[in-house]
This record gives structure tokens, sequence and C-alpha cells, in this order.
């Protein structure tokens, strides 16, 4: 149905095939669906069924692949495949060797493609960082594998179509990659290069210049104080290839985590307490990327969380900051008693929403920490001790599971984690 409305819309309104050439592309697309990629050769088999549908009365000729790509130019073609969703871009690319050229080497009609639904990727701690992809638009698993990746062990942050890891133990290893494209570069490495006690990672992609922003965040303790913490920011650009500035503070009484995000070209950090009569454990810090204006203390910009904290996760959803944390006790904050999600605005948080007890029990009520991510108006929640995957739509307020994983739990020990991204094309390390 989507390859119909495609075509259909485009190329017989502009009278370039006929339409005999449309069922022939509609069945060498979307004949059978399964959980992994499909490739070429499946698809020329499938091909060579359709002679059926090639006459309907003696003035027709024998419909074949090299007449429809005689007819289309490469410009059309591609227009034609952009109305498509990223997979079944990807299946075009399969049918033959003009349409993979087509499908790799078309940049404009994918950059003015709409923001994508986001996948989310799902992986067990093993060796190989291999596990599924989740596609949210037809809801359907995937095998699926991520290039460059030797070992499970990343910090991630992921924005339109790009994602970002930094190796665990060594942190100044840091890649770009396109997992769509397979395409992927590795980072020169930050300036001050020694392992800090803790570390955060944020990336920005900007969709009309294709450029991005790589935020690392660095927390060390001061020797023989434990209350003071060296807190410091390195901002890499690609459009220049450099790491163009570093923010050095020391926070008394707070130390930096594993959690920030940009948003509006604001960089923001989670920040834990060291103090013993600050019942809430987490706070936010913000700082400006690009400003000409002097650099702001972070701790003057501390905006409190909305209430204690087992943990927290910052995500980018529209250019809106939005945080989905663990709601601990009054008594015993370490204690989850449920999961939140709160919205920025003014630099004050309001509640969007909480998840329903039904979907909490069983869940989420014996994990005090957990996965979430969230890109265009979904968000994912996934608790480390199961492959099972709750997602929570902003614009509809609606709580849902996702279709069952694949994956399986081996051992009582076993532990699950993942993360999401927008399916892009047009976008390079």
């Amino acid at each position: 149905m989507t390859w119909l409305k495609a075509l259909l819309g485009y190329a017989w309104r502009k009278k370039l095939v006929a339409k005999d050439e449309f069922y022939f592309v509609l069945m060498s697309m979307e004949e059978g669906t399964s959980h992994q990629w499909q490739n070429s050769n499946e698809l020329r088999i499938r091909d060579s069924k359709l002679d059926l549908f090639s006459k309907e009365n003696d003035q027709r000729t024998e419909i074949s692949s090299a007449s429809f790509n005689t007819i289309l130019p490469d410009d059309i073609l591609e227009k034609i495949f952009s109305f498509l969703p990223v997979l079944g871009i990807i299946r075009a690319g399969s049918v033959c060797k003009r349409w993979h050229e087509v499908v790799h080497s078309g940049k404009y009609s994918w950059s003015r493609m709409p923001p994508q639904r986001p996948w989310y990727f799902m992986f067990t701690h093993s060796k190989n960082i291999v596990g599924y992809a989740y596609d949210s638009t037809i809801k359907k698993w995937y095998n699926f594998n991520f290039p460059c990746l030797d070992k499970c062990n990343w910090f991630i942050s992921s924005s339109c179509g790009l994602v970002c890891f930094m190796d665990y133990e060594n942190r100044n290893r840091i890649l770009v990659c396109n997992p769509i494209t397979r395409d992927w570069k590795q980072l020169q490495q930050p300036p001050n290069g020694k392992s800090p006690d803790y570390s955060a990672l944020a990336l920005s992609v900007d969709r009309f210049s294709l450029s991005y922003t790589v935020a690392v965040v660095k927390s060390n303790q001061i020797p023989h104080d434990f209350l003071q913490w060296e807190f410091t920011i390195h901002i890499y650009e690609s459009e220049n290839c450099l790491w163009v500035a570093s923010i050095n503070e020391v926070l008394e009484g707070w130390r930096g985590g594993d959690e920030c995000v940009i948003c509006n070209g604001i960089l923001y950090c989670l920040v834990y307490s060291f103090s013993g009569n600050n019942e809430r454990r987490h706070g936010l810090v913000k700082h400006k990327l690009r400003s000409n204006s002097p650099h702001v203390s972070l701790i003057r910009t501390m905006i409190p969380v909305p209430c204690p904290l087992t943990c927290g996760r910052l995500m980018n959803l529209r250019d809106k900051l939005v945080m989905v944390g663990g709601i601990g006790r009054h008594d015993r904050s370490d204690i989850i008693k449920g999961i939140g999600i709160w919205e920025l605005w003014n630099e004050e948080w309001r509640e969007v929403a909480r998840m329903p007890q039904k979907f909490f029990q069983g869940f989420g009520e014996l994990d005090d920490v957990f996965a979430s991510s969230g890109a265009d108006d979904l968000i994912f929640i996934q608790s480390y001790g199961a492959p099972a995957l709750l997602t929570f739509d902003m614009s509809h307020k609606q709580w849902r599971w996702s279709l069952r994983c694949p994956a399986t739990k081996r051992s009582a020990l076993q532990l699950f984690t993942g993360f999401c991204f927008e399916p892009r094309l047009e976008m390079r390390s």
C-alpha cells in the first residue's frame, strides 16, 4: 500500500509510467516481509513471478525492470523513493543495480524527507554488540548489528540519524556513525585525556546544515576533599573537525554523572548531591554552547528536580527538554515507587504523565534504575533485567507495550539495555 500511494501519487500523476509498471514495482517491493533484511537474490526471484501481470491485451508488451528504468530518470526515481519509509527505500536498493545506486547516491530528496519515527535498538551484554531494532512505524523487530562496535560498554547519544559512542574504558575513543548507511568515523581525542571518575555524552545534529556537535562532560574528585569535584565540558564541532571549547569549574557538594543532553543550543547535565541534608539527590545545570557573554557559574544555573529521584534520563523531544525519572519514596529516596515524565518549561518542571500501576507492577518496581531514551514524540522505557519494552506517546499520552522482542533471557543475571535513534539516509559522520 505504501508503494501504491507513492507511485500512483507521483509518477502516475506525471504520466511517466503505465499501469502494468505499477504492478511490477508494487509486487516486487511488497511481496512478503520478514524480520530480517531481504537480499537482492530473493527479490529478483520474486520478480520472475510477475510475468502474469504483463499482458492485459495484444498491444501490451512484456514488462521488465529494464523498461521501468528506461522511463524514469534518476531524479524522478529518487523523488518517488522519498515517499517511502526508510525501510522501503532500503529494500528498493536491493531490487537492481540502478536502484541501488539511486538509493545510495541520492541526498537531496533524503534531506527533504520529514523526521522518521524512531527505532529502538535493544541488545544484551555480551562480547559483541548484536541485537534487534524495533521499527515503531510498522511495529516490527529486525535482526540488527551496528558497524564499528566491538563491545557493549559505551556511553551513547543519538540525534537526527546519527549515533555517537564513547568507549566506557577509554573515554578518549569517540565514534560517530549512521547505523542505516553504515557510515562511521572516529573523532580525534578531546583535550586533557586523563580518565575521569564520571563521564557523560551528548550529540546534537543540525537538520539544515547537517553538521553536528558533540559534548563530553567529565567529573573528577579533588584530591583529599570528597565534597569538591572538578567539572569539565569539552565541545566538538563537525564543521571544522575540532574541539573548540572547554569549560572547567569546581563544584562544591555536587558531582557530575552519566546523563546530559543538548536542547536548543543548551547543554543540560544532571548532577548529584553529596550533601547529607539534601533530600533531592539530583539537580540540573545548564551551559549555553554558543554564547559571546561571559561564562555563568554552573551552580547559579541549578534547576531543582521535581521530586526525589532514584535515577533520571534526559532527552530532547522536538526541541523540548524531557526527563524520565524513577520516583523515590520520601522516607527512602533510593527505593522506587513509580516512574514519571516531566517537561521543562521556563526553568520549571511540568509533570506530563506517571506510569500506570498496571505497567509499573512487575516491570519497574524492583529496578531503581532503568534505560530510557526518546525521539520525535515517542519515549522508550526498558528494564535492565528483561527484554520488555514500554513506549509512551507524548502527543496522545498513551502507554503501550511494544511487540515482544525476539531476544531471550538465558540466565537470571543476564542484562539488557538499548537506545533509540532516528533512521535517516542523508546523514554523514
